[in-house]
């Protein structure tokens, strides 16, 4: 319990004393990833641009779903699919950051403990670019920004959190255990983006009808930000509001918690990290 609790003041004190080292690191890491192809850093844009247009056929044109309520059902969609799309790439760059760097885990001097920060930060890179495509097409559309909007960065910041919390367990655990990667693509990524309201409405379907299933589904973190994202680009909705300061609280006490498990997990298995890689 000692080293639980240690780990909120550890690993937050050793990221902020290497936080140039690791900025350093995330803007290499962006670089390198695309390296060598002719496209270089658009094939960045260009899976989630043709992940959103095909999902856009698909509702709109196929499904005819023109409108979500007040604003295009295309919004609706891409207000939910972009802060997934950081969720994706953040966790699945996180969780293999220390067998990407296997090489820095074994040099004794090197602080490990950044790594998964450095993959986090590089998919906010792209993160921030969509944040910037979206509030534009939303202006296209007719949606104009409001006061709500400035609460994005709330929700960004939330974002970076919550997937940082996530990342410092999985990126441990696939040390020793290779078919996480597998296990997270399929069970949490695949699943999860039909489980989080992003293609559908679960107020509209759910709230009245099935409360409990929709309490149940809102117990997912990224429900949270999904649905902050739509409040603070088309809905209009603040994260303190009378619907929403509990499950604000809920979230964090989750993400705080996540933190000092996969903190304390990791602290107590890097000691064999470099023997294993």
């Amino acid at each position: 319990m000692k080293e639980f609790f240690r780990s909120y003041v550890t690993i937050p004190k050793t990221l902020y004393t290497n936080r140039k080292l690791a900025e350093t690191l995330a803007k290499n890491d962006f670089k390198t990833k695309y390296a060598g192809s002719y496209l270089g850093i658009m094939w960045a844009f260009i899976q989630p641009i043709v992940t959103v247009l095909v999902y856009w056929f698909v509702f709109t044109i196929g499904f005819r779903q023109g409108q979500g309520g007040e604003y295009p059902y295309v919004l609706f969609i891409i207000t939910g699919i972009v802060p997934w799309f950081f969720f994706s790439d953040a966790l699945n760059g996180g969780t293999h950051s220390l067998v990407d760097y296997n090489y820095l885990v074994k040099k004794v001097v090197f602080n490990i403990d950044i790594l998964p920060l450095v993959k986090v930060m590089s998919a906010l890179f792209v993160h921030m670019a969509f944040i910037l495509f979206t509030i534009v097409l939303s202006i296209c559309m007719g949606c104009m920004p409001s006061l709500y909007t400035i609460q994005i960065v709330y929700y960004v910041i939330a974002n970076f959190c919550f997937v940082l919390s996530l990342v410092y367990f999985t990126s441990a655990i696939m040390v020793f255990f290779k078919d996480l990667g597998q296990f997270i693509n399929i069970c949490v990524l695949q699943v999860g983006i039909w489980l989080t309201p992003i293609m559908w409405n679960a107020h509209d379907m759910l709230a009245g009808s099935h409360p409990t299933i929709y309490k149940i589904l809102k117990l997912n973190p990224m429900f949270y930000i999904v649905d902050g994202f739509r409040d603070s680009l088309i809905t209009d909705g603040w994260f303190w509001g009378p619907e929403k300061w509990k499950w604000t609280i809920y979230f964090w006490v989750v993400t705080i918690l996540l933190f000092g498990i996969g903190t304390s997990v990791f602290r107590k298995l890097k000691v064999h990290f470099a023997d294993v890689l």
